[in-house]
């Protein structure tokens, strides 16, 4: 079995044919509750598919029991058209010209299951005509040629029975249906048997996902088996094989708050999900895996059932070196890989591996299947569960299942990107190439070295308050790099019960933290001075005067004037006037307290608050947001206030209410990105040359979409010249 590194397998590109230097890049985000009633609390977008012309989407959206289709004759601006009921649950779709073959479960039960196959016309939203499937669908497929439509009966398990495992009859299988000039012949179905083809649990075969190439051979996954067959052009079951297992090293295996990539695993079932056909001999499976800790990458197959490839634990450091890292799936499936396309783009075979939870895809050229070269990472959206490349648009499409709206955070999206030769926007920062690999996420605060031009340092927040680190940033290159990570220390084990959301330098080589505290979780609100290795030197709590009027929404920057700390407050607390929030002081050489308040923005949808503070060239920076995404959000701004306005009043009496002029509206820097706006801009600094630097917090990939927007914006003036 073949494994290479991510090194090796980069540089393997030297190797490839002499394709042009063209990448993908987000074009629209389609927010899949426009296409039908926005009230509707949860709506989907899990497989997709697109017509033959390339200019319409069709995806199944299960919560709403309903197709949706997009037109994208613009793929810049993605139109909606509208649902159709589905009178079951919708669970995959494929398409042949202008019909759309829908697979739809009606199961009654885990013991009666049932499902149908309806044919709808795109063109007139009109349904054709529905066949009878006999059991439960999962994945639906079409012939190259259009001759017949192949459907994956899962008739899947009860998970709450038992241990959840195999067998649970009845088992399911494949059919196969002709097609004759666009029109489904459902008398002509055809059963494919798999009881007894797979080792493990060989009476209940769980058919997960089909691909045909182009000689008419369907490829069937049975995941929860871990087998694999490949059924000949006359419907017979040509050959089959275990999917075999991996043995996994340098993987994290942990849900404790940190990432690190120490971990091994041995003997792991690839339990392959997705699969797609590469040529006639070789096809590429997404092992999601469960047992074990899941296999956490994916493989390519000749269809004899030899592995050419293996990607070991390759795709998973890649996912981490971007940010998306899902620590909270460490445990169990990691990166789980679920998804898997191909697409011939101007001759250049390119490979799409999904990260469902990671929510990113990783792009392969296999020009040489036993070699796969990686090219490049693509921000999916939230729960990637199906892609459709377009070759002949130079397009790629992600259909996205997860709404997080019910958490704060984003509704269903389907992304579209274009290949170009534009450069590559994505990822903005990444910690590829540091050895051992540096994971991170959730950055929270943002500061600039004093003396060396695009050199930053950043702090994570509490998501990861096993591990607290200061990341050392190097903004010169494209995507900017992680090049370090100071670990966090008290008396010498890592630091606990922080919440880092501010960092600044002390200006003797090491740095103040501020941290923001949270009394549900015994986590205090203060301040932290460490040294230049990371040790805490001293934790400095709140005075009395504030620590009775604290909330969890505490100190979210920190910015050093001379002897004088400044913390942004993020939100107003116990007795602060409505649209005000305080700008606190500590000196660090006498030890008093102060502050002002600062007037936040109108409020629209949610609150308004303050994420960071920086204080550069005579001019304190205040970065202010509400907590809103998408189209809801409408404030991400960074604002000056004169220095000469900071002259704190003693806590406990009244404040001083200082005054601020708008220095920048981030809203079209954030809209830039093709994708949806995201909430937290939490990092501004300056750095020696003038240039700011945003960054945003991904929430550690907790129902985010996981993407970290790392921008330079330019240089930074004095608005009021004082």
């Amino acid at each position: 079995m073949l494994k290479l590194s991510i090194g090796a397998v980069l540089a393997l590109t030297t190797a490839l044919p002499a394709f042009a230097d063209m990448n993908f890049n987000r074009v629209a985000a389609f927010a899949v509750p426009s296409n039908a009633d926005n009230t509707a609390e949860e709506t989907s977008a899990e497989i997709i598919a697109a017509t033959a012309d390339g200019q319409t989407l069709v995806y199944t959206d299960s919560p709403l029991g309903v197709i949706g289709m997009i037109d994208i004759a613009d793929p810049a601006a993605p139109k909606p058209l509208g649902v159709m009921e589905m009178s079951g649950e919708p669970t995959s779709v494929a398409i042949i010209g202008q019909t759309a073959f829908v697979g739809v479960n009606t199961s009654e039960s885990y013991t009666q299951p049932s499902g149908a196959l309806h044919v709808i016309d795109i063109a007139s939203r009109s349904e054709v005509t529905t066949c009878d499937l006999g059991g439960q669908p999962d994945s639906v497929a079409v012939a190259k040629d259009g001759s017949f439509v192949t459907v994956a009966i899962e008739n899947e398990r009860d998970e709450d029975l038992g241990d959840g495992g195999l067998p649970q009859m009845p088992g399911g299988f494949v059919v196969k249906v002709p097609v004759s000039d666009g029109v489904l012949n459902c008398a002509g179905l055809q059963k494919i048997d798999l009881t007894g083809v797979p080792t493990i649990g060989a009476t209940d075969p769980e058919p997960e996902f089909v691909d045909v190439n182009a000689a008419g051979e369907i490829v069937v996954t049975m995941q929860e088996n871990n087998h694999i067959a490949i059924i000949a052009a006359d419907g017979s079951v040509a050959t089959h094989f275990s999917a075999g297992t991996v043995d996994l090293d340098g993987i994290d295996t942990k849900k404790d708050g940190k990432l690190s990539f120490d971990g091994s695993l041995q003997d792991v079932p690839r339990e392959p999900d997705a699969v797609k056909w590469i040529d006639e001999d070789h096809f590429a499976t997404a092992n999601e895996g469960d047992w074990k800790g899941g296999s956490r990458g994916f493989t390519i197959f000749n269809k004899d059932g030899t592995v050419v490839y293996d990607a070991g634990n390759s795709f998973e450091h890649l996912v981490a070196s971007a940010g998306h890292y899902p620590d909270k799936r460490a445990g169990k499936k990691g990166a789980e890989p679920e998804s898997v396309e191909f697409g011939l783009f101007d001759g250049q075979p390119l490979l799409f591996i999904g990260s469902e939870r990671g929510s990113i895809v990783a792009v392969y050229d296999v020009t040489d299947p036993a070699n796969p070269a990686f090219l490049q990472l693509l921000p999916s959206g939230i729960g990637p569960e199906g892609y459709v490349a377009l070759p002949s648009r130079n397009l790629l499409v992600s259909a996205n299942e997860t709404d997080a709206r019910g958490d704060g955070n984003a509704e269903a999206h389907v992304m579209i990107f274009e290949r170009s030769e534009a450069a590559a926007s994505y990822p903005m920062i990444t910690s590829a190439g540091t050895q051992p690999l540096i994971g991170w996420g959730a950055l929270s605060g943002l500061v600039a070295d004093a003396t060396q031009p695009g050199m930053l340092y950043a702090v994570a927040d509490s998501f990861y308050s096993a591990q607290p680190r200061i990341f050392t940033i190097d903004a010169t290159t494209t995507p900017a790099k992680i090049t370090g990570a100071i670990d966090i220390t008290r008396n010498g084990p890592p630091a606990q019960l922080l919440d880092l959301e501010g960092i600044t330098l002390d200006g003797q080589g090491g740095f103040w933290l501020a941290s923001e505290g949270r009394s549900d979780r015994m986590i205090p609100h203060g301040l932290i001075h460490v040294n230049a290795d990371g040790e805490i030197e001293d934790q400095i709590g709140l005075p009395a005067e504030l620590a009775h009027v604290e909330t969890r929404f505490g100190f979210e920057g920190i910015a050093m004037d001379g002897t004088t700390l400044w913390m942004a407050t993020q939100r107003e607390w116990g007795d602060d006037p409505a649209g005000l929030v305080k700008l606190v002081s500590y000196d660090t050489d006498s030890g008093e307290w102060g502050a002002v308040h600062y007037p936040l923005e109108a409020k629209g949808e949610g609150w308004m608050g303050l994420s960071e503070i920086t204080i550069h060239d005579g001019v304190a920076y205040v970065l202010e947001r509400d907590n809103q995404l998408a189209q809801r959000a409408k404030v991400k701004k960074i604002f000056q206030v004169a220095l000469s306005d900071l002259t704190p009043a003693p806590l406990g009496g009244d404040l001083p209410v200082v005054r601020k002029q708008e220095v920048r509206d981030l809203l079209p820097d954030l809209k830039a990105t093709g994708g949806y706006v995201v909430d937290k801009v939490e990092g501004f600094a300056i750095d020696a040359s003038g240039n700011g630097f945003i960054v945003t917090d991904n929430d550690g990939v907790d129902d985010s979409s996981g993407e970290t927007l790392f921008m330079n914006i330019g240089a930074m003036g004095n608005k009021t010249g004082g």
